[in-house]
């Protein structure tokens, strides 16, 4: 499967209360459950005014058809090809 990052715009996301985020967790992890193995959420980060969620899929139109299912907003749906950090830095190149 590959790694996505996905943009969804929700504005007032960074407002949303403690039940609020807990009914969103739920409705990905259930509709989740539809796609078996080939839908994973993984994690999702939110800001002001949109929430990006870090997926494992086998497409971009399951990942669609998970937010049309949960009516959750789906805006961008990027495939992550590489992941650095702070380590990363400290590689020996030959």
């Amino acid at each position: 499967m590959k790694k996505y990052v996905v943009e969804r715009n929700l504005p007032g996301a960074e407002n949303l209360s403690a039940i609020e985020l807990q009914n969103l967790a739920q409705t990905f992890c259930h509709v989740a459950f539809e796609f078996g193995e080939s839908y994973v959420w993984l994690q999702s980060f939110i800001t002001q005014d949109k929430i990006y969620c870090i997926v494992l899929a086998e497409s971009e139109e399951i990942i669609r058809e998970h937010a049309r299912r949960g009516k959750i907003p789906v805006n961008i749906i990027s495939e992550m090809k590489t992941v650095i950090s702070p380590a990363t830095y400290d590689l020996q190149v030959n």
